[in-house]
């Protein structure tokens, strides 16, 4: 139940992102849940590939380089989705520093009070 709370949560960070970003769109509701089940499969597939890689690059920059990864991903789901749509590298970027924030907000409230 939790995992479905997630992403739900996930999908409504996509959808009002897009809706607030010049640049970045998505087909409704249902187009913003499809983006949000693709980026979870991405970051759990594609990305430790990605920072394994990467890893001279992303210890050069002191970890500033995994910003670049989170763009590649949603770049990536932009050419998976067909109801997504980002224009640039930079927007990508900026959809994706924007998308962490508000994730990290909104999944926030599932935590718990451990007393």
């Amino acid at each position: 139940m939790n995992l479905i709370l997630r992403l739900l949560l996930n999908a409504l960070a996509v959808f009002v992102i897009a809706n607030i970003l010049n640049g970045v769109t998505v087909d409704g509701y249902v187009g913003a849940i499809i983006v949000a089940l693709v980026l979870a499969i991405l970051n759990l597939l594609v990305k430790p590939i990605l920072v394994i890689f990467t890893l001279p690059a992303t210890l050069f920059t002191l970890g500033l380089f995994l910003l670049v990864i989170n763009a590649v991903i949603i770049l990536i789901a932009d050419k998976l989705v067909d109801g997504f749509g980002v224009s640039s590298f930079w927007t990508a970027l900026l959809f994706s520093i924007l998308l962490s924030i508000l994730q990290s907000l909104l999944q926030s409230f599932l935590k718990e009070d451990k007393k």
